[in-house]
């Protein structure tokens, strides 16, 4: 806060001691200064209670006298400096400063009628312009400063452009103003916000806007075309209330209405095939006069008579920007958008295309050769609007264009196949069809996919560099055109710099980045929302050589991440993620392709996937973690050391039933059992000692189960001298034990082996080893 009041007395200073004429070579210092103390000039009164606070409120008020008076000043450098630290000021004071702004917006609206430089003027328009947006939020500041400040701000500029006499309610826009863009910009920004206050100015900006989109022989620049195609969209927010929707509805219909008269006269060297759907667009018929140079008058937006194909041409292209516009702008009520009427448009405007070397089109013969090839020649910047329009519905519809997006498509395909020598042509068909499949893409046919073949090689076309010169190695290889090849002139020049024509070639292919951006975006479309079974396998080893060759990120992973599926009749897809690690090793994207961090999904009955565990496991794992001792004989040979695998309690329980599995108990009942001296001397290898509880011990008893009914699988033999039975029983560690051994009177028994529960009572029991371990059991589950 010190730094703060520090550069605003040095700011109050220097104001006061500089001289008027130079301070404007101090002005963006100053504002600089100003900017800084945001949370000074920011901070309310009523919070300032200390004696610094009171010095700070007395250097505020002292800036903001300084100020003022300075926008009153004589001289030219005074107030352009006032008017720069006006803006600075309400920026960085807010509300605190903008409550106190009243006679600021009075001295700038005064300068607007001064003869002050252009500069000047542009800034006090930019201020005022600022100093409405920021009272916005503010309803009392509207109140008190907006609304009796805006009629005046607007007729001041509109003086600065136009003139309007006494007799006429219009106006009439005056010859190289320098302030069209700055005033068209203003009211663009505000009509929206305050449409009530801009509706008795309706007619008069609409009489400016009118000459400005109509103008043909003083043509104007770019951006001021785009502002005021803009304004004149946003005039239907003027509309009396609930009529908005009405109001912008006619302005489009009127708008397609004038495209389609002025392309009757922009196509009349030709016999159009196109007939409209519209039956009050097929009564719309002018007399043409042949005789005459090409032309129209009055139209129905209001728009001025034009002459000559050329300014024909550029009124129908911003006619169709300004269709455009009508699409992509939001509006603040509900309306009907004319779906139907544009796609009939655009039919008309897409059928008639430039002529390929096997077709023709039908030629009017009252018209001229030079006026049907002129008319051709300016084909593509009409279809290029076209695209642009087809474009913006797309985008405004979102998912409500799955109805119409074949249309669409074809649409577009046609004047792909006749007009791909333009690049402006290939760059709006591959955004528009890019739009397309991001909607409708998954959603497509075998036949719209195989569709886009010929689009889709042309795009990998540009994205490749174009090759070299080839047929010069050639020429030089074949000695009978000694003689042709003598007459043939050579450049001079690629002699003494042969990588002239490469470095050529290279910048040619770079100089359009819009063609670029167009294509990579149609290839990740086309990988990504497209169904890759549809895409045929030579098509697609192109789209990845080509992906490969231009090192395009996002199309990499397009592919990577939709890989070409494996079809009976085709080999087994590649994958170009090795390309893909290469180029970008140090992606994000790339590393969580390669390495997922994903975390184990654990089956868990529990919350959160983990289960209890419970306290024998506890005692069992510390078992564990005991050392083995190494008492078994190393030289034995039977067996390598391993871990005795840890069963639960509740797995001598399981009951027992044949299991489903490639191999049968019978066939490992009869494998050979190993010697009874070898189980003795791995008894005492063993460190773990599997403790049973009193109640399964006491149940389980040697007569329990019968061995003619065990069909357990067998790991290791127990000698018949331990076991006070008829015959050995085989023991099993098989993890998913199922069979069910039965009695002679059916009743089920434990499947506790009998060579066990011999010895329920005593802790020195035979571990279980299993001799032969059946992993089937375990891939089958």
């Amino acid at each position: 806060m010190a730094y703060m009041s520090m550069s605003l007395h040095a700011v109050n200073h220097r104001l006061t001691n500089v001289p008027v004429k130079q301070l404007p070579h101090l002005a963006s210092c100053l504002a600089a200064s100003l900017s800084n103390c945001g949370e000074l000039l920011s901070t309310p009164q009523s919070q300032k209670s200390t004696k610094s606070d009171s010095d700070n409120a007395v250097q505020i008020h002292k800036l903001v006298t300084r100020l003022g008076s300075l926008l009153q000043d004589r001289t030219y450098e005074g107030r352009w400096t006032a008017v720069v630290l006006v803006k600075a000021l309400v920026e960085a004071g807010q509300w605190e400063i903008l409550r106190g702004c009243e006679p600021f917006v009075r001295g700038l609206i005064s300068i607007l009628a001064k003869s002050d430089p252009v500069s000047t003027k542009k800034m006090c328009i930019i201020t005022l312009t600022r100093i409405f947006h920021l009272t916005y939020q503010y309803p009392t500041l509207v109140r008190e400063i907006t609304t009796p400040s805006l009629p005046g701000f607007i007729t001041s500029a509109l003086n600065l452009i136009s003139v309007k006499p006494s007799s006429e309610p219009l106006r009439k826009l005056k010859p190289s103003t320098p302030f069209v863009e700055v005033v068209l910009q203003a009211f663009s920004e505000l009509i929206a916000r305050h449409p009530t206050i801009f509706r008795p100015f309706t007619a008069q900006i609409h009489s400016v806007l009118q000459t400005i989109i109509g103008s043909t022989a003083p043509t104007f620049p770019e951006p001021i075309l785009e502002i005021t195609q803009q304004l004149f969209i946003s005039l239907h927010n003027c509309a009396p209330k609930n009529s908005g929707g009405e109001e912008w509805k006619n302005a489009c219909r009127m708008t397609i209405t004038s495209i389609h008269a002025t392309s009757s006269s922009v196509f009349r060297a030709a016999v159009e095939q196109w007939e409209s759907v519209d039956p009050s667009v097929r009564q719309i018929s002018h007399p043409q006069n042949y005789g005459e140079e090409v032309g129209n008058g009055p139209d129905a937006l209001g728009l001025g008579s034009w002459r000559g194909l050329d300014a024909g041409v550029n009124r129908l292209v911003v006619l169709l920007r300004m269709l455009s516009g009508f699409l992509g702008t939001a509006t603040s009520s509900t309306v009907v958008m004319p779906v139907g009427a544009i796609l009939d448009l655009t039919a008309r405007l897409n059928m008639l295309t430039v002529p390929s070397s096997g077709s023709d089109i039908q030629a009017n013969p009252q018209i001229g050769r030079a006026e049907r090839e002129n008319m051709l020649t300016e084909l593509p910047r009409i279809h290029v609007a076209c695209m642009k329009l087809l474009l913006h519905l797309v985008k405004t519809l979102e998912t409500g264009v799955v109805s119409v997006a074949q249309t669409i498509l074809e649409q577009a395909l046609w004047v792909f196949r006749a007009e791909k020598f333009s690049r402006e042509v290939r760059a709006g068909v591959y955004d528009l069809i890019s739009a397309l499949l991001a909607r409708v893409g998954p959603s497509m046919t075998k036949q719209s996919v195989s569709s886009l073949t010929s689009t889709l090689r042309t795009c990998c076309h540009d994205l490749l560099p174009p090759a070299g010169n080839q047929n010069a190695p050639a020429e030089r290889s074949d000695p009978k055109n000694k003689t042709k090849s003598n007459q043939i002139t050579a450049n001079a020049d690629s002699f003494f710099n042969p990588g002239l024509k490469q470095t050529r070639q290279t910048s040619t292919s770079s100089s359009f980045p819009y063609l670029t951006r167009a294509a990579s975006e149609l290839l990740v479309a086309i990988l990504t929302h497209a169904p890759t079974e549809f895409v045929s396998p030579a098509l697609r080893a192109e789209i990845d050589r080509t992906i490969i060759m231009t090192s395009d990120k996002n199309a990499m992973l397009a592919s990577v991440l939709n890989p070409f599926p494996a079809m009976q009749g085709r080999g087994v897809g590649t994958s170009i993620m090795p390309f893909l690690a290469r180029s970008y090793p140090a992606e994000t994207e790339v590393e969580s392709l390669i390495r997922p961090r994903m975390p184990v999904l654990m089956n868990g009955s529990a919350l959160n996937g983990y289960t209890a565990m419970d306290e024998d496991e506890e005692e069992e794992e510390d078992d564990e973690s005991a050392p083995a001792p190494s008492t078994a004989p190393e030289a034995s040979g039977f067996l390598k050391p391993m871990a005795t695998p840890s069963l639960h309690q509740d797995m001598m329980d399981v009951e027992v039933s044949p299991p489903a599995n490639k191999r049968s108990y019978a066939e490992d009942v009869e494998m050979k059992a190993p010697a009874p001296s070898t189980v003795d001397s791995l008894a005492g290898a063993q460190s773990k000692k599997l403790r049973f509880e009193a109640e399964q011990a006491a149940a389980s008893t040697l007569g329990a189960a019968s061995p003619a009914a065990f069909t357990g699988t067998a790991a290791i033999s127990v000698p018949t001298s331990s076991i006070a039975g008829p015959a050995p029983v085989q023991t099993t560690t098989t993890a998913t034990v199922t069979s069910k051994p039965t009695l002679a009177g059916g009743k089920k028994t434990s499947a506790l082996p009998s060579a066990e529960a011999a010895e329920d009572e005593s802790d020195e029991e035979l571990p279980t080893l299993n001799m032969d371990p059946d992993t089937d059991d375990e891939d089958d589950e």
